[in-house]
């Protein structure tokens, strides 16, 4: 998560340094990686930061680096790709040379009416060379180009450390003050936060204000989402119909009216880019804006689109599972074929977009959109984990929703989201929005005491200053005799019930408290008393005694696919027809079931190693997986295999000649070896056919009349 300190200041006032900032959310479960300054002053003491934090940037000389205005911009003398610009800095007047392409347009215009503010760097400022790959520090110096003298520049993002973007120079809003330092204009610093899966509500700018508020001591400002709404009443214009509220439990649908769509004020695109999110139009800025702000995905529709695909009526959004090999174009021009997990947003007409993951292409919002249909909505984690996974889609939406965002801030992130679009497109918001919650989540309430803070922690901490800790973070807390009463705030999915739910709360105080300043404890408990595992040492000293006898340990993926065990079965032998174990949401496509035999794995390593050596002697003891019909967790018996090709003795000077291949009778001696260490006697070998070997070099191992194994050589084919 990339922070701007700007932004985050719109929420919590912050005193400290930006590199103390960064200690302290770090000892809070925030850490900061790293710590990128963009025109600030970068540290002189980088390398011996004692938070570790790394640091990187560049900082804006605000002698030589300030906001300028353009008031005219004129054709070059001797070159078609160049022009000259007449500028003011505040001071006076510079003729600057450039090639930016985004400023051809304004050639020959004369004076222009509205002068083009940008940022101007002076001779001698320090910025990064535009025209090189990776951030190359140059020096402005004077020098002739095409017989003009060059000493300055109008710059863009990447010659200023902002983003990669150079091809063309930067154009800041138009209220911005001419000669004014552009560090003081716009400087600014981004944290690079790695959140951990449970932290998904501070993959936010406001989730981490609060983290900040609360550590600081600072009070955090709650936005107003009042929105400024003059148009009709939303209602008759849409419906919504949702067909699972297992899987969608909030749909959150506002209405915006005569937008223009046009790019966004440089101050949002700034931002955004700061954010490593790439600025496309106001009206889907808009949606990302208050996406990295509030923590909820949105997603704009046109809404003219949607009514013509249902004959000019009001449009009925449906979220529904999809259809076994329904199809959809997305926003990426990727025609995806769905399965019938993926829940999507539909109309009467089809399918509109995948839920909360991407977008659809045809209601997409576009050049000519005029009226916007704006979506918040909460979706079933699991379920969009699974979607993302099976499409390989990692969304901005897609990384926030598989870890979970409360229903009840889709309404928050829609009422901010047509703030925005108001403010920068313009346009009238109708009134009211179209909300269906069939399943709100239950409140969460756990109790804790002072003696669980002592025995978790090691912290004496009276109940009242848990209490402070925990109101800092915006939980509901009441005092009730010797315990608190603490109710999770409606914006967080990550607080369990009962002994975990206990668990969750420690860890708040732990955090707020700061993790360097919890003192170490040597546990009080009394330890469980020490009990064997007999079955674990059994299997420990089989591994012994195979290491013992030159056998090398294998540990395979005990994740696999019916047509890469079905390769262990010749073709004219019975097929294994048991059920497997499917996962529900596998890792890949050929990691889809629970292994039926240690065989197959193990055959593809011997396979693998057969290319780069020639003698083997593998053994692998671990589970496979019958489903039950008992139960709904499988049986897992243990299996041992071995495995041995290649020469019986490696290659040495000492070896005249090699000695013979491994065959049967070297695997047969191993088992008799093994079974004699292991004090069973008198083992039986009894010819067997099994579909994996030769019939006729095959045998089933038999200890006292039992069954314990079958050894053999690969059947041919």
């Amino acid at each position: 998560m990339k922070v701007p300190i700007s932004w985050l200041r719109d929420f919590v006032d912050i005193d400290l340094s930006i590199e103390e900032l960064a200690h302290q959310m770090t000892m809070a479960g925030l850490e900061v990686e790293e710590i990128r300054f963009v025109g600030l002053p970068v540290p002189d003491d980088v390398g011996v930061a004692r938070h570790e934090t790394k640091i990187t940037g560049l900082g804006w000389d605000p002698e030589k680096i300030v906001v300028g205005a353009i008031h005219e911009v004129m054709p070059h003398p001797n070159a078609d790709r160049l022009v000259l610009c007449r500028l003011d800095d505040g001071g006076r007047e510079h003729t600057v040379l450039t090639g930016a392409p985004n400023l051809f347009d304004f050639k020959g215009q004369g004076t222009l009416e509205a002068p083009l503010k940008v940022a101007f760097a002076l001779e001698g400022a320090q910025i990064y060379d535009g025209h090189q790959p990776g951030k190359e520090l140059i020096t402005l110096k004077r020098r002739k180009i095409r017989g003009v003298e060059s000493y300055s520049m109008a710059c863009s993002e990447k010659e200023l450390g902002i983003s990669d973007a150079h091809e063309g120079i930067i154009f800041l809003d138009s209220d911005a003050p001419v000669g004014t330092p552009l560090v003081e204009y716009m400087g600014d610093a981004v944290l690079d936060v790695a959140l951990t899966p449970n932290m998904a509500r501070n993959a936010s700018i406001m989730g981490i204000a609060r983290e900040v508020a609360a550590i600081t001591g600072r009070p955090f400002r709650e936005p107003s989402l009042e929105v400024e709404s003059e148009g009709p009443p939303i209602d008759g214009l849409v419906s919504i119909d949702i067909k699972d509220p297992e899987l969608n439990p909030r749909f959150v649908l506002g209405l915006i009216r005569d937008v223009e769509i046009k790019p966004s004020p440089y101050w949002m695109q700034l931002r955004l880019r700061l954010s490593d999110v790439r600025p496309i139009s106001n009206i889907v800025d808009a949606t990302n804006y208050a996406m990295l702000e509030i923590g909820e995905p949105l997603h704009a529709f046109d809404y003219d689109a949607l009514s013509a695909r249902v004959g000019g009526k009001a449009p009925k959004i449906i979220t529904r599972r999809a259809e076994a090999g329904e199809k959809l174009t997305t926003l990426d021009d990727v025609d995806r074929t769905l399965d019938d997990f993926t829940v999507l947003v539909c109309d009467e007409a089809g399918a509109l977009s995948i839920g909360g993951i991407i977008g659809g292409a045809e209601t997409e919002v576009s050049d000519a959109t005029t009226n916007v249909l704006l979506e918040g909505a909460a979706w079933n984690f699991i379920n969009i984990r699974r979607t993302s996974t099976r499409h390989n889609l990692q969304t901005e939406a897609s990384y926030r929703f598989s870890r979970g965002v409360h229903p009840a801030v889709a309404e928050r992130g829609v009422r901010r989201g047509l703030q925005i679009m108001h403010q920068i497109g313009g346009g009238i918001v109708n009134q009211g929005l179209v909300d269906a919650y069939p399943l709100p989540p239950d409140p969460v309430a756990v109790e804790i005491s002072e003696r669980d803070a002592l025995r978790w922690l090691g912290l004496s901490l009276t109940l009242d200053e848990m209490a402070s800790m925990l109101e800092k973070l915006e939980f509901k807390v009441s005092i009730n005799g010797n315990s608190l009463q603490v109710t999770a705030p409606d914006h967080r999915l990550d607080i369990g019930e009962g002994v975990v739910g206990m668990a969750d709360l420690m860890e708040e105080i732990a955090r707020i408290y700061g993790y360097d300043n919890i003192p170490e404890t040597l546990m009080a408990d009394t330890l469980p008393p020490q009990r064997g595992n007999p079955e674990l040492d059994k299997e420990e000293h089989l591994r012994d005694l195979l290491s013992g006898m030159g056998l090398q340990e294998v540990i395979t993926y005990r994740l696999t696919s019916p047509e890469r065990e079905a390769r262990r079965i010749p073709a004219d032998a019975p097929k294994d027809d048991l059920p497997y174990v499917r996962l529900v949401n596998p890792i890949s496509q050929d990691r889809v079931v629970m292994r039926h035999s240690l065989l197959a794995s193990v055959l593809e390593i011997v396979e693998r190693n057969g290319r780069v050596r020639d003698r083997q002697a593998l053994f692998e003891i671990g589970p496979v997986y019958l489903a039950s019909e008992e139960g709904l967790l499988p049986d897992e018996p243990l299996r041992l295999i071995l495995a041995i090709t290649g020469p019986r003795a490696p290659e040495t000077w000492q070896n005249e000649k090699l000695p013979g291949r491994f065959d049967y009778f070297d695997l047969k001696g191993v088992v008799e070896e093994l079974l004699q260490s292991l004090k069973l006697e008198n083992p039986q070998f009894e010819e067997v056919e099994h579909p994996s070997f030769h019939p006729r070099k095959s045998a089933r191992v038999l200890v006292g009349g039992v069954q314990i194994g079958v050894i053999g050589e690969l059947h041919p084919n």
